[in-house]
């Protein structure tokens, strides 16, 4: 059979009983969407220790959780849904690697003043040295305020936590400015919120 002729539905349905050369197909066919979405992201963690080969390495990890968990989903392409899955994969690997880098500062400061924390590490001149938290109480608030927030919100949370400016999470998750600065003011709220009730 001639796979490389068939399109991604049937690739998929192929490698689902296990297929080899339906998968390598799809592999080497979405391979330049893995570099293209890899060297986007290398601009931010070039200063972290991280390599392009690294991020080629996640994004094709993110390929292959998009071809194992793809299940015919109606009105999504596989490309569509390849692509979110790598990117996803890719931005989870920006924010740990960029949150290593910071780590000892991170885990050497203290909590100050509750009411102040989320303006604190939200600030757009985000500084490590200038966030007095304690590690395991940022943790917990953070996972309270992750559970009030949408997917969006969740991801610009995520990186805004990592040190990155608006216009590098902007970039990243292929947003306007305007778009990030309307999450973060949703943000900023919900997180008030949850801080009082703590």
């Amino acid at each position: 059979m001639e796979y490389q002729d068939l399109n991604d539905y049937e690739l998929i349905n192929y490698i689902s009983e296990n297929i080899e050369e339906a998968n390598d197909i799809i592999m080497k066919k979405y391979y330049p969407l893995v570099t293209s979405l890899s060297n986007k992201m290398y601009t931010y963690v070039s200063n972290c220790g991280v390599d392009k080969g690294d991020l080629i390495q996640e994004g094709m990890l993110g390929l292959t959780n998009a071809i194992n968990n793809f299940k015919d989903k109606k009105d999504t392409s596989f490309y569509t849904y390849a692509k979110t899955c790598i990117e996803r994969n890719l931005i989870s690997f920006v924010i740990s690697s960029n949150r290593k880098k910071h780590q000892i500062l991170n885990e050497s400061l203290s909590y100050d003043n509750p009411d102040l924390i989320m303006d604190k590490i939200l600030k757009d001149d985000n500084d490590p040295l200038d966030i007095m938290i304690n590690k395991n109480e940022v943790e917990i608030i953070e996972e309270k305020i992750k559970s009030k927030l949408t997917s969006l919100e969740s991801q610009v949370f995520e990186l805004m936590l990592s040190g990155f400016k608006y216009k590098e999470i902007a970039d990243i998750l292929d947003k306007d400015i305007k778009s990030i600065d309307n999450a973060i003011q949703r943000i900023r709220m919900k997180s008030k919120a949850v801080l009082k009730n703590n």
